[in-house]
């Protein structure tokens, strides 16, 4: 008889399928995201215009963000998914069909209500298919997939525009939203047969129920404790990067003079590295803690932003790619350690909730930094707002090594 261990397997199949999922439904996205404000001064919009845009475009989040969270403790995850998912492809549709930058805007508010229902659960689902002693590292694993959005969009999206037009690049985008819709709403109704089984562990999906989650949530917050300092360090880093990256396609475009392609290889660039050191960042944030992989990490951050504050107007290539690499390993570091830090630091019946306050929070605190970018960009200079994020990331080390310490905390059984 063979009395080997079996090794323990990080991913089941249901998350598998569950991640593949979320790749189809954010390639596209990743294909349309860095030219976004191209596409929108495509349309007609200023910088100023732009920089409005993307203001009025946060509102949304911060006023669905929360409720989100709550439907999703309440709902199921897999539900609340594909609800989000019917909201995205309305969203998909309108853009689709967009001829002005005020249409666009109308598509980004049902974008807003499908992310605000899929981004919550997609955090809190990771974590209940895992246990306390892995979590970085499954987080890594399945931020290093959902890297694939990150290596293969940008380059794909930016070789649709340069060789066809915007429109050919959003019809394909849809058609991947799609088919992902197509499986999580297929995914929800077998989740829906196990609903005896657990539906008691959820929270109540009553309005009283929704005071007492944030009424606990608002206490984490206000403790002093390790999710305040979470909150603080993470608001003003938003505000620094809500600042400058809401123009890195026009900077790509105007400063570095790339063309469509090469901006969407910059982005794949990002992307790739990002991939390659997500698994390495869970490992080190298991084998050591959450504060080491987010400390480093924002040094990584700082320095590639900084290089793009620091090199001159149009040059070489590899320049740029070189410091999209370490704002990618920067990412790696970071991600899977946040992801990790939070859901030990709140109860399992409240991830939900958490992770769309957290978003919405963060949100309000940024909400006018795209308007004070735009004004930065044109009254001092475009590198303006990136040295800006670069000081503030650089300075965010000293909080998250003093403070982002979790009390010991009994074992939680996972699922894995």
């Amino acid at each position: 008889m063979d009395t080997t261990p079996k090794k323990e397997n990080l991913l089941t199949p249901l998350l598998l399928l569950f991640m593949f999922a979320m790749i189809l439904a954010n390639l596209g996205g990743s294909m349309y995201g860095p030219l976004e404000s191209l596409y929108l001064q495509e349309l007609g919009a200023s910088v100023g215009q732009i920089g409005l845009f993307f203001t009025l475009a946060s509102v949304a989040p911060l006023l669905l963000q929360i409720l989100g969270g709550w439907m999703s403790d309440s709902l199921g995850r897999l539900k609340a998914i594909a609800l989000g998912s019917v909201f995205g492809m309305v969203g998909q549709t309108v853009l689709v069909l967009s001829t002005s930058w005020g249409w666009v805007l109308t598509s980004s508010i049902f974008g807003a209500a499908g992310r605000s229902l899929v981004g919550p659960s997609f955090d809190a689902f990771i974590a209940e298919n895992s246990s306390e002693h892995n979590r970085a590292r499954v987080f890594g694993v399945t931020q290093t997939l959902f890297g694939v959005v990150s290596v293969l969009g940008p380059p794909l999206g930016g070789w649709l525009v340069q060789n066809f037009n915007f429109k050919t690049m959003l019809l394909v985008s849809a058609a991947l939203y799609l088919a992902a819709t197509i499986i999580r709403l297929g995914m929800a109704s077998r989740a829906a047969q196990h609903e005896p089984q657990e539906a008691h562990s959820r929270t109540p999906f009553t309005l009283a129920a929704l005071r007492q989650n944030l009424t606990t949530m608002f206490g984490l917050i206000f403790s002093g404790g390790v999710i305040t300092w979470i909150l603080l360090t993470d608001g003003v880093r938003d505000i620094s990067f809500a600042m400058s990256f809401n123009f890195m396609g026009l900077y790509m475009a105007d400063i570095a003079q790339m063309n469509f392609e090469q901006i969407g290889w910059s982005n794949g660039i990002f992307g790739l590295f990002m991939m390659a050191f997500m698994i390495p960042g869970g490992w080190l944030a298991d084998k050591t803690s959450e504060r080491v992989g987010i400390a480093l990490g924002f040094v990584l951050m700082s320095i590639a932003i900084g290089m793009i504050a620091i090199i001159p107007p149009a040059s070489p290539f590899w320049l740029y790619a070189s410091g999209w690499a370490l704002a990618g390993t920067g990412v790696a570091l970071v991600t899977p350690a946040y992801q990790s830090l939070i859901s030990k630091a709140v109860p399992k019946n409240l991830r939900g909730t958490a992770f769309g306050l957290f978003s919405t929070s963060l949100g309000i605190v940024s909400l006018p930094a795209p308007l004070i970018g735009g004004w930065l960009w044109e009254s001092v200079s475009p590198q303006f707002p990136f040295a800006v994020t670069a000081l503030v990331s650089l300075l965010s080390v000293i909080p998250v090594w003093l403070k982002f310490k979790l009390e010991p905390q009994p074992q939680e059984e996972g699922t894995l």
